[in-house]
């Protein structure tokens, strides 16, 4: 029997919420210079962080539950997390990996139409619809914002549907690493940077739509082509950014 609220979908020993911040909390938030947060006003800003609630997650947590009402959208300021669609078999197909800056659930509909699980410890901001409605009227530049975002996951479903159509498995790969690369540095990518990957090789390889066997195969060959260098702690050095884009357009 499906649950009657969001909140009671979310294991509740694990799912910790703080307080409301003060409006000195998003002045000060680490994801302050990225998505929504970016192009706001400080007073803009004030208005959102006194309708916010700080959660922590640990790893494996679901909190957004596929199908279920949607009362609230989600910006992630830690940690990573996987969005995924259920199959009819009972199986998930992982869609997208969400980290630091995200705003999740923007989509103007009555359920969610996709899942939520934490990859590792995180934490996210959690925003009333009913609340951000009502501050939307005394300051519109949110709602504007707030569509652009959701537009934005418009433009990144529609390149996954590209990446699983038309390219070839090394270009998939690199995609992916330079998508990852574009997400933490922007277009400004420094010399040889280092990726924080804490996915496992299956949902990279369910998001890719290739085999774990290939993802692993593929990943081998970009280190003896020198253009990828593997560290502890889930990181990967990119030794050659350059050679990566180029390997990630697609050949038509």
């Amino acid at each position: 029997m499906r649950m009657q609220t969001e909140a009671l979908q979310i294991r509740p020993r694990r799912y910790i919420l703080s307080e409301r911040p003060d409006t000195s909390a998003c002045q000060m938030c680490e994801v302050r210079g990225r998505g929504l947060c970016s192009t706001l006003s400080d007073t803009e800003l004030d208005a959102l962080a006194l309708i916010s609630e700080r959660v922590k997650l640990s790893s494996a947590q679901i909190f957004i539950e596929e199908d279920a009402p949607a009362r609230y959208f989600y910006n992630v300021t830690s940690g990573m997390v996987k969005l995924y669609r259920s199959l009819p078999d009972g199986r998930r197909q992982i869609t997208g990996f969400a980290g630091p800056g995200h705003f999740l659930g923007l989509a103007a509909v009555k359920t969610y139409g996709f899942g939520a699980e934490t990859i590792e410890a995180s934490r996210v901001c959690r925003f009333s619809r009913a609340d951000f409605a009502r501050i939307t009227q005394q300051y519109p530049n949110l709602e504007r914002r707030l569509l652009a975002e959701a537009s934005h996951e418009l433009v990144i479903a529609n390149d996954q549907m590209l990446l699983l159509g038309r390219k070839t498995a090394r270009e998939r790969v690199a995609s992916f690493l330079l998508g990852r690369l574009e997400e933490d540095f922007g277009r400004v990518i420094p010399e040889m940077p280092q990726l924080h990957l804490p996915m496992i090789r299956n949902d990279i390889a369910d998001f890719l739509g290739l085999t774990v066997e290939t993802v692993s195969r593929t990943l081998s060959w970009m280190r003896k082509e020198n253009m990828i260098l593997s560290g502890r702690d889930h990181s990967i050095t990119i030794m050659a950014p350059d050679r990566l884009e180029a390997l990630a357009q697609l050949t038509l």
